[in-house]
């Protein structure tokens, strides 16, 4: 797929950027950037794509992605709604040598060093650490000078340290960025998003991106590495995962909400995807949840 090159400006006085956003539409299209990515979500929800990953992405959320690694995030559309709660999103870019070209060579750094080279994948932070890392990120923010940098040292250094992390990307994704497709594998990514829950016809999605259905087939495999309605399906079960998550409707109910349209195939593609049955994945989460906010 071809994301934009993103232009990330550090400011003439800092080595390294960190900002706070509150608007749901920031960077909102597959893009890239030399830099390494730590964002925290203290308020959003949305689905997420990173390199060839689709998932949904919660408030709380912690992400690190790695250097030229395609990714953007599409925020729920209550987000865009007016009087409604607005996003809130740390983030931090910054360059793997930006402390130095030898640093990360010495003995002692090799742990960060490491979580770089996993970043290229995409990492998402989970229980104990997501929460940890979010504080973090909000001192980052609020930080100058030596203490921003031994902050971030911490962030990485924790990140190297816990076991809850989850690799996103597969091992064998490789970024294709060498045609000029930006708009056009943006506007099938965000119709997709638009219109998961009906039927979504070939000739419909060929003609979004303004080519001929057998042409779309192959244009989409070669951008993406998968069928696109293997795309669409792991969005439908990204959808289901948010639902199971906020428990406030039935299981059968999710399956039509999430744009299945019977419950067999529901509970098939659920479990290919994330080797649990529905319920299970909802009463572990769950269960997770109790113990990490007691």
């Amino acid at each position: 797929m071809k994301p934009q090159l993103l232009k990330v400006s550090s400011g003439p006085a800092c080595s390294f950027s960190i900002r706070r956003d509150n608007v749901p539409f920031v960077n909102n299209h597959l893009h890239y950037h030399p830099e390494v990515e730590l964002i925290y979500f203290k308020e959003g929800s949305g689905t997420q794509f990173i390199g060839d990953s689709i998932q949904t992405f919660h408030t709380g959320d912690v992400i690190i992605v790695g250097a030229n690694l395609p990714h953007f995030w599409s925020f729920d559309q209550h987000y865009f709604a007016e009087g409604e709660k607005k996003p809130d999103i740390v983030v931090a870019h910054f360059c793997d040598n930006f402390w130095g070209s030898s640093f990360l060579d010495i003995p002692e750094n090799l742990p960060l060093r490491k979580v770089l080279e996993n970043a290229k994948r995409g990492i998402k932070l989970t229980g104990k650490t997501k929460e940890f890392l979010g504080l973090l990120l909000e001192k980052m923010h609020l930080a100058d000078g030596p203490r921003r940098i031994l902050l971030l040292h911490e962030a990485l250094l924790t990140i190297s340290e816990s076991e809850d992390i989850v690799m996103l990307s597969s091992e064998t994704f490789q970024p294709d960025r060498k045609l000029s497709e930006n708009d056009r594998i943006n506007m099938v990514y965000q119709y997709s998003l638009a219109n998961y829950k009906k039927k979504i016809l070939l000739e419909e999605i060929a003609a979004i991106a303004y080519i001929s259905p057998n042409s779309f087939c192959r244009y989409f495999k070669s951008r993406t590495k998968k069928t696109y309605s293997n795309f669409l399906i792991e969005i439908r079960v990204g959808m289901a995962c948010k639902l199971l998550i906020e428990n406030r409707i039935s299981i059968k109910q999710i399956c039509y909400e999430s744009g299945f349209f019977n419950f067999a195939s529901f509970h098939k593609y659920f479990k290919q995807i994330t080797s649990k049955t529905p319920l299970n994945y909802q009463k572990e989460f769950l269960e997770k949840s109790t113990v990490y906010h007691n």
